[in-house]
């Protein structure tokens, strides 16, 4: 598609979001039920329609590269798959949340609204070809987070999480474009392709844009390394985790990982690849502190949903092995594998996540809070189907065969041996071998403990359904990787 001709089709389905999000917070309006059944009919319903013109622009495009804005925005194979599996998630929070906040009077068109304009920005980052394009979908995302976590106005622990959140995202968005300024000084333009071709010869010149340059990518990565919670930006993760409501944990902790991983992508290997031997030093620092930090913090928590946030870091610094193993010494062979394998792993990473909060989402009832590693006692006994959802997730997380976490930890640890990066390899095995034991934790209190509520878990259908297919779906994504495997490759290698 020519850049020069305006053609708005690859921005449809962000088009049709904006609109749809619109309506529904007026149609929110006159929904004065309990259960807000038509705002939330209408909001699985815009995701689907999202879902269905994505699918259409792909086939329309005929997997050609497609731009839109004056080349500002841009939709490829990559983004409209990370899109399309945005939506699921976020379809899925839907679900998960509905029952949760009606019992807390916090099932609103506001929570509907936020998430909506969430996915939006998520869209946008995902599809950025421009500097100013990826800050405006970071904001947007980052701005709708905020307020979701402060949803809950009277509780003191979700104010006070939503305002920790506020300050260190409006610090690191000021670092992010702070790096973003300095690499336009140095390249003269904002245009992430047009990046990639100016860096090129600035780096094997011995000039001050050089330094610039040096200087503007460690602050980009520290944005990065902020949106994604790694060590050492990942204070903020715990305490959001704990403070928000756990409905918006589960927003947090799944989709915006998808539209992180995407924002990696764009910067690091679309623009600013010809600087890969400076940033991958930085992200095996990262990789390393995470994996350390997340690991070892996770053992002393108590609460699972603490618990889960150090996880996601160790998850993250895990992800970052594949993003790092790309490039070996100039050699761009091991790319489309490693970069793939991080792929895959952000994505059962995000399926991992969503089916733990939701097994807490759903133990969770009016006026309590399954938040815990207590409160998971007995659980076999109250419901044996969703503690074997738990164990699957708990197993998945840990990387225990047959489940997708194992599968996508081997891939991450393959591409790093075959970078040469042996160390890391080892390294990385060790601390899963460490995070193993407060997963298994887990699983011992549901099937060895007696429980302290004999009550039986009760589910609603449409949560009981889409639960037990994210538990299902980690199982099989571990027995039959293939498929999954091969979208992201040729996602990576059509890039």
């Amino acid at each position: 598609m020519n850049p020069s001709i305006p053609d708005l089709l690859p921005a449809y389905p962000e088009i049709f979001l904006v609109v749809m999000a619109s309506v529904i917070l007026i149609a929110d309006l006159f929904d004065s039920g309990r259960e807000r059944g038509m705002t939330y009919g209408l909001s699985l319903a815009t995701l689907v329609g999202c879902a269905v013109l994505t699918l259409g622009e792909m086939q329309a495009s005929g997997g050609q590269v497609g731009y839109a804005f004056g080349s500002m925005f841009v939709s490829d194979y990559m983004g409209n798959v990370l899109k399309l599996l945005t939506y699921m998630a976020v379809a899925a929070c839907f679900v998960y949340s509905r029952g949760y906040l009606a019992d807390r009077d916090l099932l609103k068109g506001e929570y509907f609204a936020l998430a909506l304009f969430a996915t939006l920005g998520m869209m946008v980052m995902i599809s950025a070809n421009h500097f100013l394009t990826l800050y405006l979908g970071l904001e947007l995302l980052s701005l709708c987070l905020y307020a979701m976590v402060a949803l809950n106005r009277d509780s003191a622990a979700s104010t006070e999480a939503a305002m920790k959140y506020f300050v260190l995202g409006a610090l690191a968005s000021g670092l992010l474009l702070y790096g973003m300024s300095m690499i336009y000084g140095a390249t003269g333009t904002l245009d992430i392709s047009a990046v990639a071709k100016a860096v090129g010869p600035i780096v094997h010149e011995n000039t001050p844009a050089k330094l610039v340059l040096i200087f503007g990518l460690v602050f980009v990565v520290s944005g990065i390394a902020f949106k994604l919670g790694v060590v050492p930006f990942h204070m903020w993760i715990p305490d959001v985790y704990h403070g928000a409501p756990t409905a918006v944990t589960l927003f947090i902790g799944s989709a915006p990982k998808l539209a992180a991983f995407a924002m990696a992508m764009r910067l690091l290997v679309n623009g600013l690849l010809a600087l890969a031997v400076d940033w991958q030093q930085m992200l095996v620092i990262l990789s390393v502190a995470s994996m350390a930090v997340g690991n070892l913090a996770a053992i002393a928590q108590t609460n699972i949903k603490r618990m889960l946030a150090y996880s996601t870091i160790s998850h993250m610094g895990f992800m970052l092995l594949g993003l790092l193993s790309g490039v070996v010494s100039g050699n761009w062979r091991n790319a489309p594998d490693a970069y793939s394998a991080a792929m895959f792993y952000s994505v059962v990473y995000v399926l991992m996540s969503l089916g733990a909060f939701g097994v807490v989402v759903l133990l969770s009832r009016t006026g309590f809070e399954a938040e815990k590693l207590s409160d998971f006692k007995g659980l076999n006994r109250r419901s044996p189907w969703f503690a074997f959802v738990m164990l699957v997730m708990m197993f998945s997380l840990a990387g225990i065969p047959p489940t997708a976490g194992f599968y996508a930890k081997l891939s991450v640890l393959q591409s790093t041996l075959a970078a040469g990066q042996t160390w890391l390899a080892v390294v990385a095995v060790m601390f899963s071998l460490i995070g193993a034991f407060y997963y298994l934790r887990v699983v011992k209190l549901m099937y060895f403990d007696e429980p302290e509520d004999t009550s039986p878990v009760t589910a609603r259908r449409d949560m009981a359904v889409v639960l037990s297919a994210n538990g299902l779906a980690v199982l099989l994504l571990g027995i039959l990787p293939g498929p999954l495997m091969q979208v992201c490759y040729y996602a990576i290698k059509l890039l």
